[in-house]
């Protein structure tokens, strides 16, 4: 069992591709990536703004295998979404994908700022995407507590739907960036684990984590965005964090905390890919960097993999080029094959 060991965390605020540019330095392994020059490099927003939802339109080209299955039955909002490959016997190492929306929107058919659906079952993954309650319904930590569930769900079931369940791997961005990144460091911690919801017997660790541009420290974010230029408020009661907690953040720092993955990092947490974009004025780059630096100095660096798209935004092309995906799947298969 995991205890905290910091103080804060700063919340996902999973919206628009943003201008400002912040600059990223190394903290574990790093890769500081520019796309290709016949990429086209979408300033458009990937994830939703704060205003209404979104997606990427290549989350997927196929159809579930498996739709709208009730991993517990507090909420319709848990429910997921299983994507098999069409070949290979199988049992299959399966991808947990986890959107986007600002803790306020997004959905497990559109992926919500992630892509990579097609790609992963050719290269013999299933897929989970998965659906959570959001701030508009229920508070934190109802978001993580379903996370976990869904993942017990598919471990308790992996006979059935030809899965392997010691290969779970975890995929977010923003939001469920933030989601999958306290996936990878909660394994055991039983405040977040929502045993009530069901197969408590069952484990909701993950194996390999892939955090694209989440939120980590809520408390700092303020501070780092005016520092890098950005406009984007956080502290208001009115923001996505303040939804998400139920209050203004800075008036309840202790359940910030508990959003935070850096305050539970131990040496038996997953390994991480970590990517953002240097332009991102929602998710200040520094964010994930310290993530980075937190987890490579209790892990190892061979354990962490943080990447640097230069000029890139909260989402966009540079995420989605052919390379990035092969990146990612190269970790994946480190890990989880």
């Amino acid at each position: 069992m995991k205890n905290i060991v910091s103080k804060i965390f700063v919340f996902a605020l999973a919206i628009l591709v943003v201008v400002s540019a912040t600059g990223c330095g190394s903290t574990a392994t790093e890769t500081s990536a520019v796309a290709p020059a016949d990429t086209a490099i979408e300033q458009a927003a990937v994830i939703p703004v704060r205003d209404g939802p979104g997606g990427s339109s290549t989350f997927a080209s196929v159809a579930p295998t498996h739709a709208d299955l009730a991993y517990a039955t507090v909420s319709a909002a848990q429910k997921l979404d299983i994507y098999l490959p069409m070949t290979g016997p199988g049992p299959f190492p399966l991808v947990i994908m986890v959107h986007g929306g600002g803790f306020m929107f997004g959905d497990k058919a559109d992926g919500g700022g992630l892509i990579g659906v097609d790609a992963l079952l050719a290269a013999g993954y299933a897929v989970a995407s998965i659906n959570y309650r959001l701030s508009g319904e229920a508070q934190y930590p109802a978001q993580i507590n379903d996370a976990k569930a869904a993942v017990r769900f598919l471990r308790a079931n992996a006979g059935e739907y030809n899965l392997n369940p010691e290969k779970f791997g975890a995929w977010g961005a923003s939001a469920g960036g933030n989601l999958v990144s306290l996936l990878g460091t909660t394994c055991g911690v039983a405040e977040l684990e929502g045993a009530e919801l069901g197969n408590a017997d069952q484990s909701s660790c993950v194996q390999a984590v892939v955090d694209w541009f989440g939120p980590i420290d809520f408390l700092k974010m303020q501070e780092q965005l005016t520092d890098a230029g950005c406009s984007a408020s956080t502290e208001d009661a009115s923001s996505p964090e303040s939804k998400l907690i139920g209050a203004p953040i800075q008036t309840v720092p202790e359940k910030v905390a508990l959003t935070n993955p850096m305050n539970y990092i131990t040496a038996d947490d997953a390994p991480f890919l970590i990517e953002n974009g240097t332009a991102d004025c929602n998710i200040p780059p520094i964010q994930n960097k310290n993530l980075a630096g937190a987890l490579s100095a209790v892990l190892g660096a061979d354990q962490v993999t943080y990447v640097s798209l230069e000029g890139a935004g909260h989402g966009g092309g540079q995420f989605e080029t052919t390379e990035n995906l092969a990146q990612v799947i190269a970790f994946l298969d480190k890990y989880l094959k």
